[in-house]
């Protein structure tokens, strides 16, 4: 499903499909890449947090205040080591609770039906960390403004960072906030979406949460510059 997206792209999609799976249809090469990207990927995810761990420790974090924060520096180690440990282990008991006495919590009951390549399930959908983005590529009615509206959703959370604040915290921007909290109930909302029937009301509702997904990057920029411009003019 996720490879026949590709497939949207004008004059060269389908050929790039057929470059992904290589052949014509999906087989022991499709599988054999896959299986490869997908036990290489933690080894290069692991290596960007090591490397964001050394620029951390090497010019320190943001604060609120936007000040340089390499002028009073603390020993990492006792104060953020146990602090850190602390964190893992309880995230890795509730990892392991799920995996040893729930592991079929985050699952789809339609995984257990035997795989039949001449009968398409009637509800396909992603694992629950995409349904967001699903919820957003059913709601466009056209193939390619779903595919490009998909890409876009997961793409402009890396903007974030760029917005252009005086303050590197929310807490002096109450709209900001407000806003904020309304954009993770739009998610949430959108990710519960993703999972339901490919109906009414649901795809209406998908359409105005997927507009409210977007706005969101278009007005924090705004409304932070509006906001500076009121706390250093007064």
């Amino acid at each position: 499903v996720i490879t026949n997206l590709v497939s949207t792209i004008p004059y060269m999609g389908n050929m790039i499909v057929q470059w992904i799976w290589g052949g014509y249809s999906i087989n022991n090469a499709t599988l054999s890449r896959f299986y490869s990207i997908h036990f290489i990927l933690p080894f290069m995810i692991s290596m960007m947090v090591m490397l964001h761990l050394y620029f951390l420790h090497s010019t320190g974090s943001s604060n609120p205040l936007g000040l340089k924060s390499d002028y009073n520096k603390i020993p990492f180690h006792t104060y953020f080591t146990w602090k850190d440990m602390y964190t893992f282990m309880l995230f890795f008991m509730i990892l392991l609770m799920i995996i040893l006495q729930y592991p079929y919590m985050f699952g789809d009951p339609d995984n257990f039906i035997p795989a039949n390549p001449m009968i398409t399930p009637i509800h396909i959908q992603p694992e629950w960390y995409f349904l967001f983005a699903y919820a957003i590529l059913r709601s466009i009615p056209n193939k390619l403004g779903g595919v490009i509206a998909l890409i876009m959703s997961i793409l402009i959370l890396y903007t974030l960072p760029l917005i252009s604040m005086k303050m590197n915290s929310m807490a002096f921007y109450p709209l900001n906030q407000s806003c904020f909290w309304l954009f993770i109930n739009t998610f949430i909302l959108l990710t519960w979406l993703g999972a339901q029937p490919i109906e009414s009301p649901y795809i209406t509702i998908s359409q105005v949460m997927s507009i409210m997904y977007f706005l969101y990057f278009i007005l924090i920029p705004l409304i932070s510059l509006h906001w500076d411009k009121i706390m250093y003019n007064y």
